[in-house]
């Protein structure tokens, strides 16, 4: 209900708050946690693999090749740029791939995501969905006018919101700032990232695989997760045009009901002194992460208008 109220937030980074706040003022009792760890692994899982019906590859394939182009550099150099100064600056590497992948991907449903692959520390994971909030939230407000002040029609500013901004809500708020036409491109763009997921996942999954060795003890790496398989098979149905639309806006709200319960149960883990305890450093790459994909999603966006 709150999502209604405030322009550009979403259910999920609504949950991550609530989660936060809840988990900062009171004190959660121990029966409950395997209630949140539930929620913040297996409803996850399902509500990535959903996700996959709100991409159809007919409308991403109809953006053209120039728009195409620059989406896949924003994940591809994003991702790229992201991990290399995180690198310069000390941070871990489970940290540095949460916080490229919800930035160039689509935000704290990619950040944890990525978590399911890889099985960062609890720090790390609410250190990357924080800052998803903090500067998805800070684009909405500085994009459109940015876009306004350079002078782009209203096709090359909804490129540059889709390609840049994190979550989809914030796109849809940033995006139909900038006007109608540039709402509409910007959605797509921004699910023609959300639809890079899934390669992404399997590339961070067969990375792991091949770093294994048959002396380490643990779990093994799937080459390609199963809520992957499904994000792949829910796009393609999609695509088909069979599903009817009762059937998508049922999904839709399981979908987002699902995100919505995981991210509050991650959410309950981001406490104030276990941030503290993070440093600067993630912050200082969020930075930086955020110019890198920002500019390239805006030479970009004039190249291909």
């Amino acid at each position: 209900m709150v999502a209604r109220w405030v322009s550009g937030a979403s259910p999920l980074l609504i949950a991550i708050i609530a989660g936060a706040v809840t988990a900062n003022i009171v004190s959660l009792p121990q029966r409950i946690q395997p209630g949140l760890q539930f929620c913040a692994k297996r409803l996850l899982r399902v509500g990535v693999a959903l996700l996959g019906l709100q991409v159809t590859f007919t409308e991403i394939l109809g953006l053209g090749p120039a728009t195409l182009a620059v989406v896949v550099a924003v994940v591809v150099l994003g991702i790229g740029l992201t991990m290399l100064l995180g690198r310069l600056l000390g941070v871990s590497w489970t940290q540095r791939l949460l916080i490229a992948c919800g930035f160039s991907i689509c935000g704290a449903a990619a950040v944890a995501a990525v978590d399911g692959v890889v099985e960062a520390k609890e720090e790390e994971l609410i250190t990357a969905l924080a800052l998803v909030v903090v500067f998805g939230t800070l684009l909405i407000a500085l994009l459109p006018p940015a876009a306004r002040a350079l002078g782009m029609n209203e096709h090359a500013g909804g490129v540059w919101a889709g390609a840049a901004i994190h979550e989809v809500a914030q796109v849809v708020a940033a995006g139909g700032a900038i006007g109608g036409t540039a709402l509409t491109t910007a959605v797509v763009v921004k699910l023609a990232r959300v639809a890079l997921l899934a390669p992404v996942l399997a590339a961070v999954g067969w990375h792991l695989r091949r770093r294994s060795t048959p002396q380490e003890p643990g779990r093994s790496v799937p080459l390609v997760p199963l809520f992957v398989l499904g994000f792949l098979a829910c796009a393609g149905l999609r695509t088909t045009g069979m599903i009817p639309d009762v059937v998508l806006d049922a999904a839709g709200f399981t979908q987002t009901t699902l995100l919505t319960a995981a991210m509050f149960a991650l959410g309950t883990g981001v406490r104030l002194d276990t941030l503290a305890r993070v440093g600067i450093r993630p912050l200082v790459l969020a930075t930086a992460s955020t110019a890198c994909i920002t500019s390239i999603a805006l030479v970009g966006a004039l190249l291909a208008a």
